[in-house]
């Protein structure tokens, strides 16, 4: 599905994309302007929310490249998610391009606060490299974790960061800037699979995802660059500064 877009769109899309870029890989949260942005432009929810997924693949593996350089990623820990992850987003895919992802929206809100809130008072007794992380493997409670965050993220996208970074950190002891960098990887692995259930759907809009993920990649290398430089109290604050900015425009939508 190929969309003409003029000028200004096509400029809206990659600014929303490069503002996206920025919001996910540091937080969550970002689908709540590109979602939005997509609709403007004319598509319909459902070709909205498969076309989204374009920019975010192409954002994600921006950032994983860049957090890998860092060290700040460990195959071991992929390859332990990968699996519940993966069936996860298939899942949830399926789901999405049958059903109404606007009854996900008042769980939505309250995950994203709730997650923000928690991240920021967490301890930060326990510094990087002290806390041994966990398997998902660990406990069922972990697995189940592990597998809806790969459906939430196959079916809706918008605010999945956040719980990824509830998955991460709470269940699985990471600290938040490896956490940050395991949600991408993990957003990699499950839109992968939505995307490939979008395309196969026919609901894809390759132009304006397209553009929408050329701002994405942008907003990612920028959002790496800062998430290592900062200290973790910072990195908190920026969590909750931009949980109550995209709670906000999900409201508003």
């Amino acid at each position: 599905m190929f969309t003409v877009f003029d000028i200004h769109q096509a400029i809206i899309l990659i600014v929303i994309g490069l503002m996206a870029g920025i919001i996910n890989t540091l937080a969550g949260g970002g689908s709540n302007l590109s979602l939005p942005a997509l609709m403007m432009c004319g598509l319909p929810a459902d070709v909205a929310n498969a076309t989204n997924r374009v920019g975010v693949l192409m954002q994600c593996i921006t950032a994983t490249r860049g957090f890998y350089k860092h060290d700040k990623i460990e195959a071991a820990a992929v390859k332990d998610s990968f699996a519940p992850l993966f069936v996860g987003g298939l899942v949830g895919a399926i789901a999405a391009s049958y059903i109404n992802v606007e009854l996900l929206k008042p769980m939505l809100l309250g995950t994203m606060i709730a997650v923000s809130l928690w991240v920021v008072l967490k301890s930060d007794i326990q510094t990087e490299g002290q806390s041994k992380i966990k398997s998902c493997f660990d406990s069922k409670l972990s697995l189940l974790a592990t597998f809806a965050a790969g459906f939430y993220g196959g079916f809706v996208q918008a605010g999945v960061g956040f719980v990824l970074l509830a998955t991460f950190v709470g269940l699985l002891n990471y600290d938040l800037l490896r956490a940050n960098a395991m949600k991408v990887v993990a957003t990699a692995i499950f839109t992968s699979i939505a995307l490939l259930v979008f395309i196969f759907r026919d609901q894809i809009a390759w132009l304006p995802g397209i553009l929408l993920g050329l701002g994405s990649m942008v907003g990612a290398q920028l959002a790496v660059k800062f998430a290592l430089d900062i200290q973790a109290k910072t990195l908190k604050i920026m969590v909750l500064v931009m949980t109550v900015f995209v709670s906000a425009a999900a409201v508003l939508q």
